[in-house]
C-alpha cells in the first residue's frame, strides 16, 4: 500500500500538538481561544434542537405503535433496508373476532348481527390508525429523523473541526509565546556575547536561528488564525439555519395535527353511525327463536360524547318539527350540524353549516330523511341536521 511519509508525519505532529495544547488546558497550564458570544448561544441552541427533536420523536413513535417489541421489528428490518410485513393491529384483530362470533351465533339473531356489525366497525377503525401511522411517518417522523441523521450530523462534523482549528490556533499562540521569550533572551545575550571569536561566531548562529523560529512561529500563527476564523464562519452559518429547520418542524407539526384531527373525526363518525345501527335492535331479544323473560339481554348503547369542535345532535329524534314533517310528507328547510360521508350511492354526502331541502318518504327508517342539495339527492340522517322554521 503507498502512502506518504511526510504526510503522515506531519498528521501525527499536528495530533501530537492538539493533544497536549488540550492537556495542558484541562489542567489550566494554557490559555484557551474563547469562542464567540453569538456562536456559542447558537450551538447551545443546536444542542436543545437536537435532544427535544429525539425525545419528541421517540414519544411519537411510542404512541403511534406502544407495543415495545413490534418497534424494535420494525427498526431492524429498517436497518436490513427491507420491507416491513404487513400485519393486523389490535382494532382489526378484535373485529375479525367479532365476525367469526358473530358468524357462529348467527347473522340473524340479533346478537350475532350486532357482533357483525361491531366487527366491521373496528375493522374501519383499525384501517383508520393504519392511515394515521403512514401519515405521521411519512409527514412527521421522517423530517425530524433526516434533521437528527442528516443536517445535525453535518453540524457536529464543522463544530468538531473547529474544535481542531482552535486547539491549533492556541498551540500556534504558545508557539509563539516561547519563540518571543527565546528571542528576548538572545538579545539581551546579543548586546554582550562571551569572548573568544570562535564562540562569538557559534552564538550569532544561535541567536539567528531563534530569530527565524520566532518568524517561523508568527507566521504559523497568521495562517491558524484565519483558518480558525473561516471555520468558525461556516461553523456559524450552518448553525444559524437552525431557524429554517424549526419553521420545517413547525409545518410538520401542523400535518401531524391535522392528521390526528381526521382520524379521530372519522373514527367518531364510525362510533355515532354504529350507535345508530344498534340502537335499530329492540332492547330485549331472545335467540334460537325462544321468548326471553326477565333474564333476556339487553343492549345499552352509551351515548358518545361528540368532541368539542362539533355541535350536538337533537336531543330528541321525535321532535314536533320531525313529526309535522312525516305527516304532511312535504319539504323544510334544514341545516347540517357537522360533515358526513356517504356510505353508500343511495345516501348525500354533507357539509357542515350548508343548508338543504329535506323530506320524509313513507317507509323511510325513522333515523332518516331524503336530502336534496340541488340535483343532488339521497338519504340523510336526522341526528345530522337541525330543522330550520
Amino acid at each position: 500500500m503507498e502512502f506518504n511519509v511526510r504526510r503522515l508525519a506531519a498528521d501525527a505532529g499536528t495530533f501530537l500538538s492538539r493533544a497536549v495544547q488540550f492537556t495542558e488546558e484541562k489542567f489550566g497550564q494554557a490559555e484557551k481561544t474563547e469562542l464567540d458570544a453569538h456562536l456559542e448561544t447558537l450551538l447551545s441552541r443546536a444542542e436543545s434542537t437536537k435532544h427535544w427533536t429525539e425525545k419528541i420523536m421517540k414519544q411519537t413513535e411510542v404512541l403511534l405503535q406502544p407495543n415495545p417489541n413490534v418497534r424494535v421489528e420494525e427498526f431492524l428490518y429498517e436497518m436490513l433496508d427491507k420491507k416491513v410485513p404487513m400485519r393486523a393491529n389490535n382494532h382489526e384483530l378484535l373485529g375479525e373476532c367479532m365476525i367469526d362470533s358473530g358468524h357462529e351465533f348467527g347473522p340473524g339473531t340479533a346478537h350475532g348481527s350486532a357482533l357483525i356489525k361491531c366487527g366491521e366497525t373496528e375493522k374501519l377503525l383499525g384501517s383508520a390508525e393504519k392511515e394515521l401511522i403512514q401519515s405521521s411517518a411519512i409527514n412527521f417522523l421522517t423530517p425530524f429523523r433526516n434533521f437528527i441523521e442528516g443536517d445535525f450530523k453535518t453540524i457536529l462534523k464543522e463544530r468538531k473541526l473547529l474544535q481542531n482549528k482552535r486547539l491549533d490556533l492556541d498551540a500556534a499562540k504558545n508557539r509563539l509565546k516561547k519563540a518571543r521569550v527565546a528571542d528576548a533572551r538572545s538579545a539581551e545575550l546579543n548586546s554582550s556575547p562571551p569572548l573568544g571569536e570562535e564562540y562569538v561566531a557559534h552564538f550569532s548562529y544561535m541567536l539567528s536561528f531563534l530569530h527565524v523560529r520566532w518568524l517561523k512561529a508568527e507566521t504559523e500563527l497568521r495562517i491558524a488564525q484565519s483558518e480558525f476564523d473561516r471555520q468558525a464562519e461556516i461553523t456559524r452559518l450552518l448553525l444559524e439555519g437552525i431557524s429554517s429547520t424549526h419553521a420545517h418542524h413547525l409545518r410538520c407539526l401542523n400535518d401531524f395535527v391535522d392528521a390526528q384531527a381526521a382520524y379521530y373525526a372519522q373514527c367518531y363518525r364510525y362510533m355515532v353511525n354504529l350507535q345508530k345501527q344498534l340502537g335499530s335492535f329492540p332492547s330485549t331479544f331472545s335467540n334460537n327463536n325462544q321468548q326471553a323473560g326477565s333474564s333476556s339481554a339487553s343492549i345499552s348503547v352509551p351515548t358518545a360524547q361528540p368532541a368539542a369542535s362539533l355541535p350536538v345532535p337533537p336531543p330528541s329524534q321525535a321532535s314536533p318539527a320531525l313529526n309535522e314533517l312525516r305527516s304532511t310528507s312535504g319539504t323544510r328547510k334544514a341545516r347540517v350540524l357537522y360533515d358526513y360521508d356517504a356510505a353508500s350511492s343511495s345516501e348525500l354526502s354533507l357539509l357542515a353549516d350548508e343548508v338543504i331541502t329535506v323530506s320524509s318518504v313513507p317507509g323511510m327508517d325513522t333515523d332518516w330523511l331524503m336530502g336534496q342539495r340541488g340535483n343532488q339527492k339521497g338519504k340523510v340522517p336526522f341526528t345530522y341536521l337541525e330543522l330550520l322554521n
